[in-house]
């Protein structure tokens, strides 16, 4: 499975979120609400996710090996980083 277009939007307030991503997957399915938060180290990301009754949130897409997580986050933070460098994320 190829990551075939990521799209970055720029979260704008003053809040450990910096975007919204949207990453498409072999030209035919996308996962819309990855986020792109500041960490105390570094920038990570958070997979789309629902609140549950019990006040618990759950992941409603995600990759089920850390070598897919490993390349998905790199990916996404490349083009946040080559996006944010070249000042063109839509806010």
């Amino acid at each position: 499975m190829e990551i075939t277009d990521i799209r970055i939007k720029k979260v704008t307030t003053d809040s450990r979120m910096k975007a919204i991503v949207s990453v498409t997957f072999d030209n035919a399915f996308v996962v819309h609400d990855i986020k792109v938060i500041e960490g105390q180290d570094k920038l990570f990301t958070a997979m789309p996710s629902r609140k549950t009754p019990e006040g618990e949130y759950k992941d409603i897409a995600h990759p089920i090996n850390s070598d897919m997580r490993t390349k998905l986050e790199e990916e996404i933070l490349a083009k946040y980083e080559e996006e944010l460098k070249n000042d063109i994320i839509d806010e």
